[in-house]
Formats: C-alpha cells, structure tokens, sequence
C-alpha cells in the first residue's frame, strides 16, 4: 500500500485538493443558482483523485505502463475539474463583484482554451511530441470545418452577438413576426420568451444574416416605445375636431404604462372608401403590457369620440328599405326616454319642473361616456353644462398649489357642474372617472329653451341652490337665525342676479 499511496500522492497534491476545495466552498458560498454545477465538477475531481490511487494500486503490481497512462488520464481529469472550478470562480463570482459580466461565450472560450492549453503542457511533460499532432489537427480542422458550416456559422454568429452587444439578456426584440425577452444566448442560437410563455429558439447565423429590432434594453430602460393606435371615423367629423379630441382625453387621463413625455399625438393618415383613419400614437413604458395598454388606450379613444359626438366608421352598404318598421323606432325611443326622465327626475334643481319641461330637457340630454382615468371636468375650466352621472363612479379633487386633495366620491344618481350651466362660473374643482362611468350632458343651450319658455323656473330654482348651499354651510358653522336668513336673502338674489344675466332674462 506504500508504494501505491508514493505513486498517487505527489509533492503538489496538497496545494491541487486545497485549491479545488477552496474554489468549491467560495462558490457554494457565493453563487447559489450553480451550487449543482459545483457538486457535479468537485465530484469528477474526486473521482480523478481515485483514479490516480488506483493508477499508484496497478504501479504497485508491476503494470507499469498501464498505470503510468492511466495516471497521465486521471491527472488530465483532475485538472480540467479545476479548470473548471476557477473559471466558475472568476466568471460568476469575481468579475460580477466587481462591475463586470463578460457575455456567457467569452467564459466558455477561456475555459476550453485553458483546458485545451492543459491537456497540450501534460502530454508535452509525458514526451509526446505535438508537432504531428498540429499537422494532423490542421487537416481534421479543415475537414470539420467544410462539413459543419451552418453550426460553425451559428457558433460564430453567437460569439459576434455578445462581443458586439448587439443584444443582451433582457432586451426586448422582434425577429420577421416573433416579440419576445431574450432569455438566453448560447454557442448555436439565441432564446426569446414570448408574452405566451413559448420560448422561441432562433440561430444565430439567422440573427447574423437578417435583421432584428431592439425593442427595449436594460441601457435604455428609460426610453419609453411608441405604439399605434388605428381607428376610422366617418368623413362628416372635421379632423381637427377628431385629433383634438382623442389626444386632450389620452393626455389628460390616468392610464397606467402610457408616458406622460413625450405627449401622446393623433394624426390623419389616409382616406378610405367611406371613412378617414386616424393614427393616435403614444408612448408605453413597459414592452411587457403592450396589448392590455393598447386596449386601455382604445376603450379612451373610443369614449372621447362618443362624448363628441363622433362616431366610428362603419362598412357602407347600400339597402333598399320597403317600409320602415315605426314600431320599433318609437319603441326604442321610447326605451331611452324613460332612462333620461328617470335621470332627471331624481336631480334636486330640476324638482318643480312639470312632465313636459322634463320631457323637453330628456330631449335635449347629450349621452356622454367616460372611460377609467378620464378628467370630467377640470378645476378652473368654463363649461355651460352639467353632467347627470348614471352609471360608475366618480371622484372630486382639489387642486392648490399643485397638489391635489380628493374631497369626496360622487355614484350613481349625483350631478355637478350645474353653477357652470347656470351661472357660466369657472368650476370650483376638478372631476374625474373612478370607474369607466355614463353620464348625460345638459348643455346651456339646450337648457335655455326651457328656461325662456317659463322665467319664473330661474327663481325656483335660484331657491333650490340656495338652500343648499346654506345647508352647507350650517354645516360648516353654526348660524343665528336672523344671520342666516338674511345671508339667505342675500344669496338667492345674487344667484338669481347671475341667471338673469347669464340666460339674457328679463328682471
């Protein structure tokens, strides 16, 4: 057993096992992820390790040529191990401490050149003479070479990606019709992970020899990607009208993943058969949500267009009618008339009007939907209407100084807006959709007719908003009696002072 344990170990086996147990306790301290690479690679080594004292067993026997190659074997063994151990060490735990992370293809080229360099030192020290051995591998290269063009094409194709960046982990690309995170680039293609969850394996003589889009990087993650939205809008809408709607409503709402910079833009692009399309383009911030933006972006677009009272293109036919069903016309209106006198009926102002002042005001409500995020109405903005909110939910904002204080939450059956429409004052506070939410829309005109129609609606309900707001604020501060119907007096006459001459009333 002597003399095999003299054959196995040698002066530098000390200084060997100490640094392949050294390079695997740092690693399976400080890479986690590769703690499976680790056991595997320190698992050869031992098992080289055996090898060498079995190589010293068959020495001891007397098969000294067997265990002289076998020994050369299981040292070539032990050292590719550490190789392997080092460049783990140096690749995935030094370098990235220290800032750097060369690409993937970089560390396996030096690990195999060294272990190439190795395996040429130890049969150099064993008198093997390489000069044969280069002629020959010279022809085999060359064989190798003309043979497996489209692998070396792809290996070398890897190899230029991650020395060029020309992409990395992470970034966001298009490859022909394939959107996906790059989540692996290895020696003969590349890995792209689409929104799908399917990983997308590309070659990378394919990348090489095409071109590809870099959507996002981790170097400009702050560059926000523009989107397109395309819709049709009948040719009655004038343009300017159709773009300045969509883009106050996208630039003014909450939608989450859209840049508030640059600002969202609308264009004309082309004229179909019966219809203009518009472009809206914005800006998204995370390629990741890019359909659920768009789609949250459409349901904006398409409420602004429906609060203007535009609508979207429809396919023209032509359909010759026999006899129109007025049936069903009278039915449907009739339908939507009890919704709006059903809205109206439950507005405080309009309480002393008669059916037929009601219905007259039915007639002239404006449908006016709002999309999650849309302002309604802004603090300090003129607008002669009112809103009758029916469905949804709304939230009333403060804004001082720049900042913003939410007062209250308006549901279904609330109206505001009604001193704009009244008075013509600027609004006191800023509105804006909780959920997507419907409202109706009283415009000044169309409130006007009515109130000519019968003065005496301006005095009752001058009465009505002052109540109101004296109840409010008695609610603020208490009021003596006598203070409090003077202050009554007082506002009533400067409210009906204001509809007067808001609405060119006689006194």
């Amino acid at each position: 057993m002597q003399p095999a344990w003299a054959f196995f170990w040698r002066e530098e086996s000390p200084y060997v096992v100490s640094a392949a147990l050294l390079l695997a306790a740092l690693l399976w301290h400080l890479r986690p992820a590769d703690r499976r690479s680790v056991g595997y690679t320190l698992g050869v080594f031992a098992l080289c390790l055996a090898g060498q004292f079995a190589a010293g067993v068959i020495d001891a026997r007397g098969l000294r040529t067997g265990a002289a190659a076998a020994h050369e074997l299981f040292i070539i063994g032990s050292g590719v191990a550490l190789i392997r151990l080092a460049g783990l060490c140096l690749f995935r735990a030094l370098l990235p401490a220290a800032g750097l992370r060369p690409p993937r293809i970089v560390e396996d080229i030096v690990v195999i050149l060294a272990y190439v360099g190795f395996a040429l030192v130890r049969m150099r020290l064993a008198g093997v003479d390489l000069s044969g051995i280069v002629a020959t591998s010279a022809v085999i290269t060359a064989v190798v070479a003309f043979s497996m063009q489209d692998t070396l094409g792809n290996i070398l194709g890897g190899l230029a990606l991650q020395l060029d960046s020309s992409i990395e982990l992470g970034d966001w690309v298009k490859v022909d019709d394939i959107v996906g995170r790059v989540v692996d680039i290895r020696w003969r293609y590349t890995a792209i992970e689409t929104r799908n969850g399917e990983t997308i394996v590309v070659p990378n003589s394919l990348l090489m020899k095409s071109k590809f889009t870099v959507i996002w990087s981790l170097e400009q993650a702050t560059q926000p990607w523009r989107r397109w939205i395309w819709f049709n809008v009948d040719y009655s809408a004038q343009p300017a009208r159709v773009i300045q709607a969509v883009e106050q409503a996208i630039a003014s709402a909450d939608i989450p993943d859209v840049a508030r910079t640059p600002q969202p833009n609308c264009v004309l692009m082309e004229f179909g058969p019966s219809y203009a399309r518009y472009a809206l383009r914005y800006w998204l911030t995370d390629p990741r949500a890019d359909d659920p933006t768009d789609s949250a972006v459409r349901s904006h677009v398409l409420a602004a267009l429906q609060r203007a009272g535009l609508r979207i293109a429809e396919p023209e036919y032509s359909v010759h009618m026999i006899k129109e069903n007025e049936a069903h016309r009278e039915a449907v209106h009739a339908r939507e008339l009890g919704r709006r006198l059903k809205a109206l009926s439950g507005v405080e102002i309009f309480s002393s009007f008669s059916e037929e002042e009601r219905k007259a005001l039915a007639d002239r409500l404006v449908h006016a939907p709002f999309a999650r995020g849309d302002v309604i109405t802004r603090q300090g903005m003129v607008a002669h209407w009112l809103y009758i909110l029916v469905a949804g939910e709304a939230e009333v904002w403060l804004e001082q100084e720049g900042a913003r204080r939410l007062l209250t939450a308006l549901p279904a059956g609330s109206v505001f807006g009604e001193m704009g429409m009244l008075t013509g004052e600027p609004r006191r506070a800023t509105v804006t959709a909780k959920s997507d939410v419907e409202c109706y829309r009283l415009d000044k005109a169309g409130f006007e007719e009515v109130i000519r129609s019968r003065p005496a609606i301006a005095e009752e309900m001058a009465a009505i908003l002052t109540e109101r707001n004296m109840q409010i604020e008695n609610m603020q501060a208490t009021l003596d009696g006598e203070a409090n119907a003077r202050e009554r007096l007082r506002q009533r006459a400067s409210l009906l002072g204001k509809m007067r001459t808001f609405f060119r009333l006689s006194g």
